[in-house]
């Protein structure tokens, strides 16, 4: 007699064993982390002399279904390694590097799906410290991602990333800021990261999932079905939560508008200005760029991507300018900026961003920005592939050219 053991659970869950750990699971950009809860079964397996009898018998069906069996039996056990395989961990030489740990790019041409991993390799880059991507997928030892790592320290949470950084390194991005000004910045940042968060992902990984999954870029023969298995365990994860948290206690269209509330919100306080809290740049702005970005280039044909791409055209412009100034190796097609109800989203191939590595925009910086800490020049560009110039002046508030021809659609 033989026996085999599994785990049953009643819910949705995705583990990561990593190194030195407890399991976890961790949703798409929460900061979250939990615990799964399920039972150990052992159920007992006949003798297997029966089936090598089987196999060397004359009835070529018994032997027909003993081989697809075995094909089954060897496509699940290849889906569970894909699954929960343990990835070997290289060894990363973190002295006086940054190594940012965050989900794998998508297909579609987004740096992230994950609007709080885009939000902090912007904020690197909105203060040119040049760092090093590491997609591994594995999460932190709280269980969150992003993390980083910097002279052999882990730190974890974009907010505890930020305020560790600026300790560390001197830089920051709120210097211009006045106490009062720093207090509204920081409910901005609350607003977008517990509230407006939760409605972008439940259009993303509920509302939308089958757009979601065509956007993930995951290898290997049954890509397909893992991808669709994926985004029903983070869709399950995302419901749950969102119970949790009493947003999900809502309708589908209470929801929505309690996302409109705050996306309507955000373009009042931007108004006509170039960033959030003024003319210059604050660590907001890549809080706001990260959540913002998602709606806009990720959720085609929905109700946030109308609203920013058509009664709130300032924040597309807002995202727009901060995409173009950071962002350089990141092509959108300006055919697709303003949406059009008559239209569906665009069905031509999206061009796939490149995965730079190392970044820094040192000599893309302006006089009037930030005074910042000099650091090693190790990659930019100052063209997109349509040869236009990416600086900053491009996309003045004050009559650009880009922002007539999108005033242009509307």
């Amino acid at each position: 007699m033989y026996w085999v053991a599994g785990f049953a659970s009643s819910r949705s869950f995705v583990v990561d064993f990593g190194r030195n750990q407890s399991p976890s699971l961790g949703l798409c950009g929460s900061d979250e982390r939990h615990l799964f809860y399920g039972y150990i079964v052992a159920v007992p397996v006949q003798d297997f002399g029966g089936i090598m009898s089987g196999l060397v018998s004359d009835s070529w069906w018994k032997k027909t279904l003993y081989i697809s069996g075995g094909a089954l039996l060897a496509a699940a056990a290849y889906l569970l390694h894909e699954l929960l395989s343990i990835r070997k961990e290289q060894q990363l030489d973190s002295k006086d590097a940054i190594i940012l740990h965050q989900f794998s790019r998508p297909k579609n041409g987004v740096p992230s799906l994950s609007p709080f991993c885009l939000k902090m390799e912007t904020y690197l880059r909105m203060v040119d410290l040049p760092y090093q991507n590491y997609f591994d997928g594995s999460l932190s030892s709280q269980g969150k991602m992003p993390w980083i790592e910097y002279n052999y320290e882990q730190v974890c949470g974009t907010e505890f990333i930020i305020d560790f950084l600026e300790e560390k390194l001197g830089v920051s991005l709120n210097k211009s800021l006045s106490t009062q000004e720093q207090a509204v910045a920081r409910a901005i940042t609350t607003m977008v990261e517990e509230h407006l968060y939760w409605t972008i992902a439940y259009c993303q990984w509920v509302d939308n999932v089958q757009e979601t999954q065509k956007m993930l870029d995951l290898p290997g023969p049954l890509s397909d079905l893992l991808k669709w298995i994926l985004c029903q365990l983070t869709g399950g994860i995302v419901k749950r939560e969102m119970y949790c948290h009493g947003i999900g206690c809502f309708t589908n269209e209470e929801v929505y508008s309690l996302m409109e509330k705050d996306m309507r919100t955000l373009a009042t306080l931007l108004g006509d200005k170039k960033y959030i809290m003024g003319p210059k740049l604050s660590s907001v702005d890549a809080t706001v760029f990260g959540h913002l970005a998602q709606a806009m280039w990720t959720l085609p044909g929905t109700r946030p991507e109308q609203l920013i791409k058509g009664e709130l055209i300032n924040l597309a412009m807002y995202c727009e300018r901060i995409r173009r100034k950071f962002w350089p190796e990141w092509f959108v097609d300006l055919e697709d900026f303003c949406y059009d109800s008559d239209n569906d989203a665009s069905s031509g191939t999206p061009t796939c961003m490149l995965d730079l590595g190392l970044f820094s925009r040192t000599d893309t910086l302006e006089e009037s920005d930030l005074s910042l800490p000099s650091h090693s020049n190790t990659h930019s560009q100052d063209s997109d592939h349509s040869a236009h110039s990416l600086s900053d002046s491009d996309i003045e508030a004050d009559g650009s050219d880009v922002e007539q021809q999108i005033k242009g659609k509307i």
